[in-house]
């Protein structure tokens, strides 16, 4: 991805991750995945910051989980996330049929 789309996608990105955290449990390396699989390649870099940053916002919240090998960091959706993914799914809608009417 060029860095000058960057500013435009982190927002979608921020969308795919509430998404996710709102139907299960999501870690790191999961979302990484989930994310190249939708054509966003993000590094550990990046995408272990905006998930603290959104930690620190409210929008999710983290617990250490032991399972198999080492301990993992989970998140969760919180309800400001709820609310931010609802409005984010409206205006995604709305810039749709946008688009669609040109």
């Amino acid at each position: 991805m060029p860095k000058t789309y960057r500013d435009i996608y982190s927002g979608l990105v921020r969308l795919h991750v509430l998404h996710h955290a709102s139907r299960e449990l999501i870690y790191g390396l999961e979302m990484m995945r989930e994310l190249r699989h939708h054509g966003y390649h993000l590094g550990p870099g990046t995408l272990y910051p905006l998930l603290h940053g959104m930690e620190a916002s409210g929008l999710l919240r983290s617990k250490i989980t032991n399972g198999p090998g080492r301990p993992r960091r989970v998140y969760t959706v919180t309800a400001a996330g709820r609310r931010a993914l609802k409005e984010g799914h409206e205006k995604v809608r709305e810039l749709l049929r946008e688009m669609d009417e040109d």
